[in-house]
């Protein structure tokens, strides 16, 4: 079940029940309304833009002992861009004091919300974050950058070392993915599915040793489970984890020509 309950990628539209997103306070407060006690939309602090990252942050230099340079992922930090239909795509390891307004914002989106469970103030990410950002490097939390642009918020994790190992035959060195994608003018047009397998495919070049990619979406997010069926992954079981019933989901290297 790796570090997140769910994913939200760019297929899946708002969740079932949810209502369509908007924009929400990276902070989780909104700015005072006017004297007269009224509300006024023009006084709302909206979540910031995503910035576009310089060469200095696509290529950070990390402190030695960082989680996203160890072995545990195989230097994730160090792997590079990848390019995509929809431009080069590059997976860059979060940083808390840069990266924590823009993806709590996202995780105040109610499509994403509705899976993450993470929605509230900056202090609740953060809280999610700290432990991967501090650990021994089994779960990588980062920014998924499209063309320079910040987009979508993935976490690779070691599969085989993570509490969902328990529940699927897990083999070592299996790798994990969470993602979400950030913008709602991304979601709905394919670009998670072509995303997925752009990362897939990282994992797999990078990975040697790795011989499957798991992920386990609600089993209620269908779109998103149609987003990874059409980036390369199988349907492998309906798994009862703690937190959702899922779809656990894995593509194989050996298929990886094949589908």
């Amino acid at each position: 079940m790796g570090d997140a309950p769910g994913e939200a990628v760019a297929d899946v539209g708002p969740a079932p029940g949810a209502t369509a997103p908007a924009p929400c306070p990276a902070t989780g407060d909104t700015a005072p309304g006017r004297d007269d006690g009224s509300s006024d939309t023009l006084d709302l602090e909206l979540p910031p833009e995503p910035a576009v990252l310089g060469p200095q942050d696509v290529a950070p230099r990390l402190r030695p002992g960082d989680p996203a340079s160890g072995p545990l992922l195989d230097a994730v930090a160090g792997w590079g861009p990848v390019e995509t239909s929809a431009g080069p795509f590059q997976l860059v390891p979060v940083r808390l004091e840069r990266d924590l307004a823009l993806i709590s914002g996202w995780m105040n989106d109610p499509a994403v919300a509705a899976f993450w469970a993470l929605a509230g103030p900056p202090r609740t990410t953060a809280d999610h974050l700290r432990p991967q950002l501090d650990g021994d490097g089994r779960s990588v939390p980062c920014l998924g950058v499209l063309a320079g642009v910040p987009m979508s918020y993935w976490e690779i994790y070691r599969a085989d070392l993570d509490p969902l190992a328990r529940y699927y035959p897990a083999r070592p060195h299996d790798t994990g993915i969470h993602l979400l994608i950030g913008g709602v003018a991304d979601r709905g047009r394919g670009l998670g599915t072509s995303l997925l397998r752009a990362t897939a495919d990282l994992i797999l070049d990078h990975r040697p040793r790795c011989g499957q990619i798991v992920a386990e979406p609600d089993l209620r997010n269908t779109p998103s489970v149609a987003a990874f069926l059409s980036a390369g992954f199988r349907f492998a079981a309906e798994t009862d984890l703690p937190d959702k019933r899922a779809a656990l989901m894995i593509r194989d290297r050996a298929l990886r020509t094949v589908l």
